[in-house]
């Protein structure tokens, strides 16, 4: 694999990951924002957040949707092609997104929305791409660090460009609310440019894979089949749902009772980044040989429960500030120990299956959670934030009662 070939892929997993941290801070200004005039002015914020929330959850919903077929599309017509329709989808969301804030349309922002989560699963296909050109564990390992780096930059950069590129204090009168989905457009026509020119499928495509309409609901129904891995489901959805309920809402929750601006609510989202980074590349292996996995994925729920909720009783910015990273430090060491459970509890022809339950139960959780999220924040714009910390602790007491087996204890095994 050239270094070409290798930078078009990082690039896709960056361009990828930063959509998200770019995304949700401008999505809460003009949801939340009466200066912006996006919403009609006299709309109070409890219908504010219910909106915030289904913006949002249509995004989750339509990815959860879209990425068991994409990732399976990519099987059968090639890695390249399968990348590049995510790409344009992604850029199609954007463009509508910029056409949905010039024009003052919520439902073309739904659209956009819903065009960029049904095509946003380039990330799993760049890393079996990355997969395929390995021909050493050695090289897959190295390759792996790159799909990690662009990981890392791509959740460090969205919110970068989020905050730099709307703060009239910086650009002055070029500074505006679509100016970073323009920055955005245009990193995605040069990833595709990468792409096009310097990627080259390794692998052949199998033309024998068949594309089935209810393959996520196949896909989801084999678990019954799987008790190992319906084990590890229950403790990974409550985990994942404390995580997402806390990612969504964080930067809506900032807006509204600290009244930070854009700017404010995407430096949340760079600490958020940032310490993933850290965390996923500098403390894995060190907290793993201390806790082992099991007591790893139990404290450090624990410890987002705790934060979670320090997060929320806060009158201060900066230990709201405090509490993202931490909370997010622990995320970045538990989150890949739980996929590492996953693959290991399911053979080498499985880990597609597996990595797809994952993304799923990721996905969904975070549509749910966004679409009845708003109204929670409607109601009290605490709440979510207690759910969080409920489902980071439901998770913990259904590892104690659930993971009581011989074949947890096995893959649970340092």
């Amino acid at each position: 694999m050239t270094v070409l070939c290798r930078f078009a892929l990082v690039a896709v997993v960056f361009v990828d990951l930063m959509g998200q941290g770019l995304v949700f801070p401008i999505i809460n200004e003009l949801m939340m924002s009466k200066s912006i005039n996006f919403l009609p002015i006299g709309l109070g914020d409890d219908t504010r957040h219910f909106f915030y929330g289904l913006v949002i959850g249509v995004f989750f919903i339509t990815w959860f949707l879209g990425a068991v077929y994409i990732a399976k599309l990519s099987d059968s017509i090639g890695r390249k092609k399968a990348i590049l329709i995510c790409l344009f989808g992604a850029l199609a969301g954007y463009l509508i997104t910029i056409l949905s804030i010039l024009l003052n349309s919520f439902w073309l922002l739904i659209l956009g929305r819903s065009i960029t989560g049904f095509t946003a699963g380039n990330q799993p296909i760049a890393q079996a791409a990355m997969m395929d050109a390995s021909r050493s564990e050695t090289e897959k390992s190295r390759n792996m660090g790159f799909i990690v780096a662009g990981i890392s930059t791509g959740l460090m950069g969205g919110p970068l460009i989020g905050g730099l590129l709307s703060d009239k204090d910086l650009l002055g009168s070029m500074a505006s609310i679509q100016l970073p989905f323009y920055g955005a457009s245009l990193l995605v026509l040069i990833t595709i440019f990468l792409v096009v020119f310097f990627y080259h499928d390794v692998k052949k495509p199998n033309k024998k894979v068949l594309f089935k309409p209810l393959e996520l609901f196949t896909m989801l129904f084999k678990l019954k089949d799987k008790p190992l891995v319906l084990r590890l489901c229950g403790v990974y959805l409550s985990f994942m749902t404390a995580n997402v309920t806390f990612y969504i809402f964080l930067t809506n929750y900032l807006s509204s009772r600290f009244d930070i601006g854009l700017l404010g609510t995407s430096m949340a989202m760079l600490i958020m980044g940032s310490t993933i980074a850290f965390s996923s590349l500098f403390l894995i292996e060190r907290v793993l040989n201390y806790w082992g996995k099991r007591r790893t994925i139990a404290y450090i729920s624990i410890i987002m429960a705790v934060f979670s909720l320090l997060f929320t009783i806060s009158s201060s910015i900066f230990i709201c500030y405090v509490s993202i990273a931490i909370f997010y430090l622990g995320f970045g060491v538990a989150y890949p120990t739980l996929l590492c459970l996953f693959s290991d509890s399911v053979s080498e022809a499985e880990q597609g299956w597996s990595m797809g339950i994952t993304t799923a139960g990721f996905t969904l959780a975070a549509g749910v959670m966004s679409l009845i999220g708003g109204g929670l924040m409607a109601l009290n714009i605490h709440l979510p934030f207690y759910i969080c910390a409920a489902a980071a602790i439901i998770a913990v007491l259904l590892m104690k009662f659930t993971w009581n087996t011989k074949a947890v204890r096995a893959v649970l095994s340092d």
